[in-house]
């Protein structure tokens, strides 16, 4: 196809693919780490929006999980099956903070201070751009379309663990309680825009 690179065979297809697998391992051993210590914070804090992307480190860990499984095989079957699992994961995610966030809006709960959760949402920040730079063009050298996608996820992952943060930083210097439940809304969004676009069929050329 006019425009695009020719997919490499042999030795550098190999080494392209043992990175992809280094690089989801990598998110594997975060997000699984993750979720232990958002569990507890949230719970500590009483955060809808630490929850929140707890939830999303969970599917995070599903969607990587996914990725090794595509990436050890082949064929569009196989590459559509992982698509829709890692788009239905994001979906639930939504519906859930969708009715967590809204509660919260409405008994007006006020989350505590999370010093744990502010650390932790900005080491993830910089670790999720650096691993969704490395899966973006690794995905598009193998031409790999569900290593893309979930570069994505990963990428987004960070854009969200910064709106957490934040939300916890105004909450902490401000008192702005409505932050919380308004970085819930934020990965809420972004859950169901992901989810729809993973659920999408994939254009073949």
């Amino acid at each position: 196809m006019a425009g695009c690179a020719a997919v490499p065979d042999g030795p550098t297809r190999t080494k392209l693919l043992r990175r992809g697998f280094v690089l989801e391992a990598v998110t594997l051993a975060w997000n699984v780490v993750g979720v232990a210590v958002l569990a507890l914070a949230a719970l500590a804090a009483r955060s809808v929006a630490l929850g929140g992307f707890g939830l999303d480190s969970l599917i995070e860990i599903g969607a990587s999980t996914v990725v090794v499984w595509e990436l050890s095989g082949s064929g569009e079957r196989r590459r559509a099956v992982a698509l829709r699992i890692i788009g239905a994961a994001f979906l639930v995610l939504a519906g859930y903070l969708a009715v967590q966030s809204t509660v919260v809006l409405v008994a007006r709960s006020h989350p505590h201070h999370s010093p744990v959760g502010m650390a932790w949402t900005a080491a993830t920040a910089v670790v999720m751009f650096a691993l969704a730079s490395g899966k973006r063009a690794t995905g598009r050298r193998l031409d790999n379309p569900v290593l893309r996608t979930e570069g994505r996820v990963t990428f987004v992952d960070g854009l969200l663990a910064t709106a957490v943060l934040l939300g916890l930083v105004f909450n902490a210097a401000l008192r702005w309680w409505w932050a919380d439940p308004v970085a819930g809304y934020v990965i809420l969004v972004y859950g169901a825009k992901e989810g729809r676009a993973a659920l999408r069929p994939p254009t073949l050329s």
